[in-house]
């Protein structure tokens, strides 16, 4: 192998490095924001009730999607689930999105259209733990339908 080759692969490998550490801080600051926005609508904080208000939507829809962004916003941090997080957060997020163009304030529709480009990177960089996800959960429905096994040649 050429030097010059040496040097692309070694320059390559390190800004995929550079570009890793870019996303998991990323992923971190954003299940910071993401867990934010959650509370203030689980702890029915004035602005999320005022919101969810001037869409004419129930405070139990405000509890839910506060629960779903929570949850969402823990799976991030947790490397086998921040994959399928991401992706999770794809429809929340472009739902968000629509709300705030249709029902809401336009200007701000920007925030979680841009925040979907983010989480996109954030789900193509995790699908390795996403396929391991899956095929994790594929065994384990796999050995359920199977039916439970002998011991000892018993059932």
């Amino acid at each position: 192998m050429s030097e010059t080759t040496m040097n692309t692969a070694t320059g390559a490998t390190a800004a995929r490095g550079r570009g890793a550490v870019a996303l998991t801080v990323a992923r971190v600051v954003l299940a910071l924001f993401l867990a934010f926005s959650a509370f203030a609508k689980l702890i029915a904080h004035e602005s999320a009730i005022e919101s969810f208000d001037r869409m004419g939507w129930s405070h139990g829809a405000m509890y839910l999607i506060g629960a779903l962004e929570m949850a969402g916003a823990v799976a991030l941090l947790v490397p086998l689930l921040s994959g399928v997080a991401a992706m999770a957060f794809v429809g929340l997020l472009a739902g968000a999105s629509v709300v705030q163009l249709t029902l809401l304030d336009p200007v701000n529709a920007i925030m979680p259209a841009l925040l979907i480009v983010l989480v996109v990177l954030i789900a193509r960089d995790r699908q390795d733990s996403t396929a391991q996800l899956i095929a994790l959960v594929r065994r384990r429905a796999q050995g359920r339908m199977q039916g439970p096994r002998p011991v000892n040649g018993r059932c």
